[in-house]
């Protein structure tokens, strides 16, 4: 129910298109039912002609009887007065337009609900994506990519067509069903309460079918995300898979999961085909029970019937088993978006762990010092980090070195508050961080990390990301810097040129550059650079490393770097181990302790 609640908060903003869907639903049902209930006493009167007995109703009363009195006498008029033929033509105008003015009113009934359906999956994706930004960096570690993709497609996509679809019916049929009904109850009370009984029963039937469609529906739905995932690490990781004949291996792989995709969804669309057969048979058969106990109360002169109201109770009664038949198609499609609601419900309530204090400050410069405080780290229950003192002062460049692993990334992620620590605090100016607006702490910062991360747009909107309102001569002046602009300015279309998915129209060492250039621009105060240059060739290096000599100016900067020559000159040099710092000092101080420092620093020199 949960589930259900949660989807329709997002149907209520629209609850003035819903009002009118019901109002015209209401009319649309209302002339559907004037429709046939019209017909049977004309064929009565009209073949018959015994128009002797018809006499002008008396006082109004809300009841079949009376409806059909009131249709009889006014037919009867009008044969007597148009004759036969005239008659039947006027009456079978009448309802053309009143079957024109239902489909009319159903027609209006669906304008109105398409913008609730649209409007509806359209602040679901909104509100899928806008977690996604929020979750903590540490969530990813376990989340696949691919996974995260056809929750946000695939599955937002199920709940239009599953759960929202079904709405749309519950808007629509139990009002053409309720309508029906109050017809039925004015013409034989015991022969409706009978059709109750029988409605209810086959309603049971065709849930027991459907009860283990959304379990099937989910693991469906978990291995599409498997498969997208798959797609997704075979698109990024193609070079490796060429390179290393790894075709076959990917597509064995892939196959397996798409084959138990296949197995599953063969369970999942039989069990929805069998929701159609099933209530129209069960449908039937009421239909049938139900002719064969009204006839013997009409033979018996019981129920308050006769044979003319008896045909109008069929023909109405007819016209419930399509709605009554979708109502039961819907429950099979609720079943199956509600699996599709759960994985995306899963991502929903993932706990947001990183947010603002209702009474964070604002932080305006940086002032002195950061402060790592007996800071311990985990993923799950590894410890990546453990007891960590460390004081970065304003205006010096703190290098962090140590084998892969050892904890470099995750340290400086707790700085602008990817991930936060389990144990201790880390402070800037003698504040935790937590005390502070996020928005704030993340714009005094400039990260260039080892892969480059560019957007499919232009160099222009990639360098002025993190800036509102840059004008091209501060992005031109970034890119100088950053010593982006000449190869910027021999592409055809200068700095308005897209530069590919990922940055796929550049060399690694132009990809880095344009990163520095958004650092640039951005002007932040402290300065974070994870491996800047280690996947770069050595043109490729001089030239970013000459630009990031240049964006390190009268900044603070924490450096990883797994090329101990860039950071000879380093303030303050810490070696990291296995979570912990082992080492701390400049770079003569290091190298004349004789210690894990000078080790790694002899292998890269000989």
């Amino acid at each position: 129910m949960k589930k259900i609640n949660r989807i329709l908060g997002y149907i209520t903003p629209y609850w003035g298109y819903a009002v009118l869907n019901v109002v015209f639903n209401l009319l649309s049902a209302c002339f559907s039912l004037f429709s046939f209930t019209m017909v049977v006493p004309f064929l009565k009167i009209l073949f018959e002609q015994d128009l002797t007995g018809i006499v002008r109703p008396g006082s109004f009363a809300f009841t079949a009887d009376y409806l059909h009195q009131v249709l009889n006498y006014n037919i009867a008029r009008l044969i007597e007065w148009k004759g036969s033929e005239n008659a039947l033509l006027i009456v079978s105008l009448f309802v053309v337009v009143a079957f024109f003015l239902k489909n009319l009113f159903k027609f209006l009934a669906n304008y109105f609900m398409a913008p609730i359906r649209t409007g509806a999956v359209r602040d679901m994706r909104n509100t899928f994506y806008d977690k996604i930004l929020r979750l903590p960096m540490s969530y990813y570690t376990d989340a696949r990519k691919g996974d995260v993709i056809s929750r946000i497609s695939t599955d937002v996509q199920e709940i239009e067509v599953s759960i929202i679809s079904s709405l749309e019916m519950i808007f629509q049929d139990p009002i053409t069903i309720l309508i029906y009904l109050t017809y039925m109850m004015t013409s034989s009370v015991p022969l409706t309460l009978f059709a109750l009984v029988l409605l209810p029963l086959s309603g049971w039937v065709i849930g027991k079918v459907g009860k283990s469609l959304r379990t099937t529906s989910f693991r469906g739905q978990r291995k599409l995300g498997m498969i997208v995932s798959i797609i997704e690490e075979t698109l990024s990781g193609l070079r490796i898979i060429k390179a290393f004949n790894g075709e076959e291996k990917m597509t064995v792989k892939f196959r397996n999961v798409n084959n138990f995709y296949t197995r599953i969804m063969n369970k999942v669309h039989r069990r929805r085909y069998l929701a159609s057969p099933a209530s129209e048979f069960l449908a039937t058969l009421v239909l049938m029970i139900l002719m064969w106990y009204g006839g013997t109360l009409v033979l018996k002169g019981a129920g308050g019937l006769n044979s003319e109201a008896f045909i109008a109770y069929l023909v109405v009664f007819s016209q419930i088993i399509t709605p009554a038949k979708s109502i039961s198609t819907a429950y099979f499609n609720l079943q199956k978006g509600l699996a599709s609601a759960e994985r995306i419900d899963q991502v929903l309530d993932a706990p947001v762990t990183i947010f603002n204090k209702p009474d964070a400050r604002r932080i305006q410069t940086f002032r002195s010092v950061i402060e790592f405080r007996d800071v311990s780290f985990r993923y799950d229950s590894d410890w990546v980090l453990r007891h960590i003192d460390l004081t970065i002062a304003k205006g010096t460049t703190v290098a962090l070195v140590g084998r892969s692993g050892a904890g470099k990334t995750t340290l400086v992620d707790l700085i602008p508050r990817f991930i936060d620590p389990q144990e201790g605090a880390v402070l800037i100016d003698g504040i935790p961080l937590p005390d502070y607006r996020i928005e704030d702490l993340r714009r005094m910062m400039g990260i260039v990390s080892q892969q480059s991360i560019l957007f499919n747009d232009t160099f222009y909107n990639n360098i002025a990301f993190g800036v509102d309102n840059a004008t091209e001569e501060e992005v031109i002046a970034a890119a100088k810097v950053a010593n982006a602009h000449d190869f910027i300015m021999e592409t055809p279309m200068g700095y308005f040129t897209n530069v590919g998915e990922g940055g796929s129209k550049l060399s690694g060492g132009q990809q880095q550059r344009i990163s520095i250039a958004r650092a640039v621009l951005s002007n932040p105060p402290i300065l974070i650079l994870d491996e800047a240059t280690s996947a770069l060739d050595t043109e490729s290096e001089r030239l970013v490393q000459d630009a990031i000599v240049n964006l390190m100016k009268n900044r603070t900067s924490i450096v990883i770097a797994h090329r101990l020559s860039t950071i000879k000159n380093a303030d303050v040099i810490v070696v990291l181990e296995e979570g912990t710092i082992v080492e701390k000092g400049s770079h003569p101080d290091l190298i004349e302790k004789d210690g894990i420092y000078r080790k790694l620093h002899e292998l890269q020199i000989k």
